[in-house]
C-alpha cells in the first residue's frame, strides 16, 4: 500500500486523483487549508488522514507541520492545488501576482523541501499537476503562466537534484479541464461554460496515475493531455 500526500484534493483534478488512489486500498495524506476543509475532506474520503497549512502562506507551512505529524515515508507528493486570476500585464497588481506565485509555485517548492526526508526515505515521486500555460503564455494569462513556468522550473531543478536519492519528479501539463476552476476562467473570459468541450478530470487522473505507476528505474518526466478533436 502507497502513501500519497495530495494538495487540491477538495475538487477537480485533486479530487479525482485522490477518489482513483483510495479506490485501490492506496492510504492518503490530504492538504486543507484549514480544520474546516479538513473535515470536510475527511468525511468526503473516509480513511484518509489530513494536514493542515495554507497554501497563500507558504513561509508558515514549517510552523504548521511542525505542530503535525506527517508520515514517515511519502511514495508521492502529488501537487495539484492551484489559483488564477486572468488580467492584462497593465492591470495585474502586485497583489495578484504574490497572490498566484505564492499559491502557486512558493508552496509546492516549500512543501516538497519539507516532505523530502521522507520522499527520499521512500525513493518517493513528486508529481507537479502544472498547465498548458505552464509551456506557453498567452495574453491575459501573464501571472499564471509565469507561477507556472516556474513550476516547471522547480521540477526539473528538483528532478537533476534528488536523482541520486531515487526520488522521481514528473510535470503534468493538461489542457482545458472541466473542473471548478475552468468555471471560473470562463467568467473572467466573459465567455458560456460548455464541460463536455474540456478534458475530465477523471482523464487527467489517469495521466497522473500513468506517471505513478511506471516501473522502478524508468521515470515521465513531461507529460501533457489535451481534448482530442
Amino acid at each position: 500500500m502507497a502513501t500519497h500526500v495530495i494538495t487540491g484534493a477538495g475538487s477537480g483534478i485533486g479530487a479525482a486523483v485522490a477518489r482513483r488512489l483510495a479506490e485501490r486500498g492506496d492510504e492518503l495524506w490530504l492538504w486543507a487549508r484549514d480544520a474546516g476543509r479538513a473535515k470536510e475532506l475527511a468525511g468526503r474520503f473516509p480513511g484518509a488522514r489530513t494536514l493542515v497549512g495554507d497554501l497563500a502562506e507558504p513561509e508558515r507551512l514549517s510552523w504548521a507541520l511542525g505542530h503535525q505529524s506527517p508520515p514517515d515515508r511519502i511514495d508521492s507528493l502529488l501537487h495539484v492545488a492551484g489559483v488564477v486570476d486572468l488580467g492584462a500585464i497593465g492591470d495585474l497588481t502586485p497583489r495578484i501576482w504574490q497572490a498566484t506565485l505564492a499559491a502557486n509555485l512558493v508552496a509546492p517548492a516549500e512543501l516538497t523541501r519539507l516532505l523530502l526526508p521522507q520522499l527520499r526515505a521512500a525513493r518517493g515521486h513528486v508529481v507537479f499537476v502544472n498547465s498548458g500555460a505552464g509551456l506557453r503564455a498567452n495574453p491575459q494569462w501573464g501571472a499564471y503562466a509565469a507561477s507556472k513556468h516556474g513550476l516547471k522550473a522547480l521540477a526539473d531543478a528538483l528532478r537533476g537534484e534528488e536523482a541520486g536519492h531515487g526520488v522521481r519528479v514528473t510535470s503534468v501539463y493538461p489542457g482545458r479541464t472541466a473542473t471548478p476552476m475552468q468555471e471560473k476562467v470562463h467568467r473572467q473570459e466573459g465567455r458560456e461554460y460548455d464541460a463536455d468541450r474540456w478534458l475530465t478530470a477523471d482523464a487527467v487522473a489517469t495521466t497522473v496515475l500513468t506517471a505513478l505507476d511506471l516501473p522502478r528505474g524508468s521515470e515521465i518526466t513531461d507529460l501533457s493531455v489535451r481534448p482530442a478533436g
